[in-house]
């Protein structure tokens, strides 16, 4: 195990910087998780750790030694991709070896270390199969087992779930998790999904267009976002935005165009009348005699609850409601929001203003 230390790290293709100074600390034994959108960078950075790709400036260190330089195979790392890259001539048992096999060790030392990485993901059953015979989980946690039997200081994960089903995806969605708490192994996992983000790390890093937006637990990010980005991107559904201006007085709100007032608890001076985006997640929406008025455009029930999208003016928004309640599209409701949930950003920079 090992700490790993990103600093300032630039990346280039020709003239187009694609990383603007990034700088990532991980603790020895933390969970990390790289999240973002399409073409944020998380994938090329995990890359450049791995030393898949060469770094244009910055340095990065896992534990004590700078590995900019250092060939990948002598970083001490181990890596599970999105594909599983077994060979389908060699059995589970095989697979799992075969990077020991060519760093020369002995028989004897290959198979116990074989045995306990099998032991560990439940793969002794099927160490005499070969990939052909084994369903997508199975083969994702050969893959997984591959890397645990080089016990590395850091494991790095690219978006290993992605060709999973949606059950697949969150059962090995906790067997990573259990088998980081056992192993204890420093890990970075690299995911567009922000369940998978929000549900195994210990600490997330947002990324966007090249840069960190926030890094923090995945609860402080949650309750928190500095800006409307991280708080439209974490959380499922997402944020509701609505523009309006804010309105100070002894129980200030913020004014959409079509008149409706969402309260707020508190404001700062200096904010009346500024032109703000107020943001409220969908859990915090309730029925009230005494909310806002909406028009019901699309109802979606789960079963444990409804997620309604209503209409306030020309802005939409989403309603988690588990209530249930006979509504139907073009229906009027009234929606109150949790003031003491409300977020306030500011609608030129996007930072937030109030939480």
């Amino acid at each position: 195990m090992a700490s790993v230390h990103i600093h300032d790290v630039r990346k280039s293709f020709g003239g187009f910087e694609v990383l603007h100074g990034v700088t990532v600390p991980i603790e020895d034994g933390q969970f990390v998780v790289l999240v973002g959108p399409s073409g944020c960078g998380k994938s090329t950075l995990l890359r450049m750790l791995a030393g898949l790709e060469r770094i244009t400036s910055g340095t990065i260190s896992i534990g004590e030694r700078v590995v900019n330089d250092v060939q990948p195979k002598e970083r001490d790392i181990a890596m599970v991709f999105q594909n599983y890259a077994l060979y389908p001539h060699m059995t589970v048992a095989q697979n799992m070896g075969f990077s020991l096999k060519l760093r020369k060790v002995a028989q004897g030392e290959i198979d116990k270390l074989v045995k306990r990485a099998a032991d560990i993901l439940a793969l002794t059953p099927l160490l005499d199969r070969y990939p052909r015979q084994l369903s997508g989980g199975q083969r994702q946690r050969v893959a997984m087992g591959r890397a645990i039997v080089r016990d590395p200081q850091v494991f790095l994960f690219d978006e290993p779930l992605s060709n999973l089903d949606a059950k697949l995806r969150v059962a090995m969605r906790t067997e990573i998790k259990e088998l980081h708490q056992r192993l204890k192994t420093t890990t970075v996992y690299v995911t567009h999904d922000q369940i998978e983000a929000m549900t195994m790390a210990d600490k997330i890093v947002v990324m966007h267009d090249g840069i960190v937006e926030q890094m923090g637990s995945p609860l402080e990010l949650y309750d928190h976002p500095d800006n409307k980005f991280v708080a439209g991107f974490i959380g499922s559904p997402a944020m509701n935005f609505l523009e309006g201006k804010l309105v100070n007085g002894s129980t200030p709100y913020v004014e959409t165009a079509s008149g409706a007032r969402l309260p707020l608890i508190a404001s700062r001076s200096g904010l009346d009348g500024k032109p703000v985006i107020y943001g409220i997640r969908p859990e915090h929406l309730e029925f009230a005699d005494d909310g806002v008025e909406a028009e019901v455009a699309v109802v979606e029930p789960t079963g444990s609850e409804t997620q309604i999208v209503a209409r306030i003016g020309q802005q939409d928004l989403i309603a988690v409601i588990r209530d249930r309640r006979p509504v139907k599209p073009g229906d009027k409701i009234k929606l109150r929001p949790n003031p003491a949930a409300a977020h306030v950003f500011d609608k030129e920079t996007e930072k937030r203003l109030i939480n």
